[in-house]
């Protein structure tokens, strides 16, 4: 049964969960602007410095799993708020960390935080609202997970520059406190009736996955691991996947339970995500290092140059909901991501001639094309589960994001490597070239997410909303 929310309420709640989720992603991309000059500060190597932002990732993905049961038991308000809390304390042990060993640790605790707002603030968002306003409201909430990690690292460097790095962690200590007051004052106080055991085999197996996973593909990325290295991390996390799946068939109340994919939109929901979100996490990635090393763009000019992207995919965010009325998840979702894959490929195109207008219409209509995406998929993905899946089907979309933008990152980062090295000394056009070869590769595999649409049925979707009616739930 959703609850009834007064109408301060109703207004309030998706701002509060909107600033959490910008704090969240915002935070996992300013900090790379920064590192060097960390480093130096910390007198340490830049090499050494990717530690800070492996251990927030392998903290993230470890407990995401536990989110869900977490909130289930010691209720969503006091979680969200704890949440916000610890990311906020953690910033604050962040900025004033003098060893390399501190810092590291700090990013433990703000993990820890960050591990638990965004899954917790969506099953806020379901449990809060019926399913007929579930795309408005997702649309509005998730908007700033897709501009922060495109202000990022222009903010980044605006920081470094003119301030200090530690800068980058003390903006987050106001955002946290109005976030903890509001929370406390606001957020609904929800909690599952089913007090279920905690599955800790299953968690650990689980953990051990996302964790293994996690660092095999930062090893084909940033860490710049061995190829014979980041087999065995990620075979280990295969079989340990493997293992789960196991002790799930067996379980009654697993971290995740077999029959979410029972639910046929969740199934191609999941799926859908890792494979178009290949594309949608490496553009990121991929835009500011064609922008600068490709057209050599100055860091704040290609900062600039990607706030169209931003402005249209508010634009798309409050057209979604008619567009998905109007087509439908199966139409939309098959023809949005084929024409997503080709607007990351036509930026093959794209070189020191191309007319800057142009450029920044392109970048217009891919935010609003990627916004949409985003909107259609997350939103067919838990529209049709029931009351009881809710927690644990929303807690492993937030995994499955979490890792899907990984794979896209470290994917094209293999690809653009590998295009580079084909040349002994590349000058400018060998590097530019191997960026557009890059594109081209990230759209193709974008373009073949579709087929997964496809499988959707016509009136994909319905099911919750017309329960909702049926039963009168409001």
């Amino acid at each position: 049964m959703t609850p009834a929310l007064d109408p301060r309420t109703a207004k309030l709640l998706p701002w509060i969960v909107a600033i959490a989720f910008f704090m969240q992603m915002l935070d996992g991309t300013i900090l790379n602007t920064a590192l060097p000059s960390m480093a130096s500060s910390l007198n340490e190597s830049p090499l050494r410095m990717q530690s800070v932002v492996i251990a927030y990732l392998l903290t993230v993905a470890l407990l995401i799993p536990a989110s869900g049961w977490i909130a289930d038991h010691f209720g969503t308000r006091r979680v969200f708020f704890s949440a916000i809390l610890l990311f906020s304390i953690g910033s604050f042990l962040c900025a004033e960390s003098s060893t390399l060993g501190m810092l590291v640790a700090s990013r433990v605790v703000q993990g820890i935080g960050g591990a638990l707002m965004v899954p917790v603030g969506r099953l806020v968002i379901l449990r809060a609202y019926p399913r007929s306003e579930l795309v408005d409201v997702l649309s509005f909430v998730t908007l700033p997970g897709m501009v922060g990690p495109l202000v990022g690292p222009t903010l980044g460097g605006w920081l470094v520059e003119y301030a200090s790095w530690h800068w980058i962690f003390l903006i987050n200590i106001p955002v946290g406190i109005i976030g903890c007051i509001a929370t406390w004052k606001y957020l609904p106080d929800m909690r599952s009736p089913d007090q279920s055991r905690f599955d800790i085999l299953g968690f650990c197996l689980f953990g051990a996955a996302m964790v293994l996973i996690s660092i095999s593909l930062e090893g084909l990325g940033e860490l710049h691991l061995a190829h014979a290295r980041v087999m065995l991390l990620l075979l280990g996390g295969l079989a340990c996947l493997a293992a789960y799946w196991l002790h799930a068939a067996r379980q009654e109340h697993p971290i995740f339970s077999l029959t979410l994919f029972h639910t046929h939109t969740y199934a191609v929901g999941i799926l859908g995500n890792v494979f178009a979100r290949l594309g949608s996490g490496a553009m990121p990635f991929l835009m500011p290092l064609l922008l600068q090393i490709g057209l050599g763009f100055s860091p704040s000019t290609a900062g600039m140059t990607m706030i169209p992207t931003a402005i249209f995919a508010m634009f798309a965010k409050a057209l979604a909901r008619r567009l998905i009325e109007r087509f439908g998840y199966r139409k939309l979702l098959t023809v949005n991501t084929l024409l997503l894959g080709a607007l990351i490929a036509s930026f093959a195109t794209v070189g020191a001639d191309t007319p800057y207008p142009f450029l920044l219409a392109q970048l217009a209509v891919f935010g609003a094309v990627n916004s949409l995406q985003f909107t259609a998929m997350n939103t067919v993905t838990l529209i049709d589960l029931s009351e009881a899946d809710t927690s644990s089907g929303n807690s492993l979309l937030s995994v499955v994001m979490q890792l899907s933008v990984s794979l896209g990152v470290a994917a094209a980062a293999a690809l653009l490597q590998g295009f580079v090295s084909e040349y002994n000394r590349p000058d400018p056009f060998q590097v530019l070239s191997s960026f557009h070869y890059t594109f081209l590769c990230v759209g193709v595999m974008s373009i073949l997410a579709a087929a997964i649409f496809l499988q959707l049925s016509p009136n994909a979707g319905s099911v919750g909303i017309v329960k909702e009616h049926a039963t009168g739930e409001m």
